[in-house]
């Protein structure tokens, strides 16, 4: 898989370094020949120089060709710049771009060309209301500019899924149970298997479906 990341900073390196290591080509594009002359030594990945939001500059770094772009500035600016122009000129299939500024969390969706937006504040809340709350609901992570999302909710001794089988519940068609973490353990889920009380659920969800799973879970 080609991944093309705009912005060397700590988390960009991170990143470029990590893919690289699982086997990925990965280019880096970082606008400061300074900052890039200073990573080719610790990160082995193409570096590009050039200022990302400029779109005869992606043409030369050859970002048509990328199956991922990571938009991972810390300008939100420039991320979503970056973001509009890897899947409206270069036709990206898959654009992560990251949220620096909380506030700013709606301007990244399907717009803007973000599939997927990564808020530092935001994750950090989710997993906070995942170790606190049994019976809610927790946004774990948008997908598809948030028409589409990872819900998790831990199962009251009062949820009407508990005790049943996955078969026998009315699960809309535009959702889907994906995981069961049970006792530590991730337990895959079949039509026969029941839900627990205590059971960790996760669930592929859209916006319309979100109310009904939240009802078949929690509980009108």
């Amino acid at each position: 898989m080609k991944v093309a990341i705009a912005g060397a900073g700590n988390v960009g390196t991170f990143i470029a370094r990590d893919l690289n290591e699982a086997g990925h080509e990965v280019l880096l594009i970082e606008r400061s020949p300074d900052v890039a002359a200073k990573g080719k030594l610790d990160v082995d990945v193409t570096w590009f120089v050039a200022d990302a939001c400029e779109v005869s500059r992606l043409h030369e770094a050859g970002l048509e060709g990328a199956d991922v772009v990571v938009a991972a500035t810390g300008d939100d600016k420039v991320n979503l710049v970056v973001s509009l122009l890897a899947k409206q000129e270069f036709a990206v299939p898959r654009v992560i771009a990251r949220v620096n500024h909380p506030k700013n969390h709606w301007l990244f969706n399907e717009a803007w060309g973000v599939d997927v937006a990564v808020s530092t504040p935001h994750l950090l809340t989710a997993l906070v209301e995942e170790e606190v709350s049994v019976g809610s609901l927790v946004s774990l992570l948008p997908l598809k500019g948030g028409d589409a999302k990872l819900v998790e909710v831990t199962l009251a001794d009062t949820s009407p899924a508990a005790k049943h089988q996955l078969m026998d519940l009315d699960v809309p068609r535009d959702a889907t149970i994906v995981a069961i973490v049970r006792s530590g353990h991730v337990v895959v889920p079949r039509g026969d298997t029941v839900l627990q009380p205590d059971d960790e659920v996760l669930a592929l969800v859209t916006r319309e479906s979100e109310e009904p799973v939240r009802n078949l879970l929690i509980g009108g």
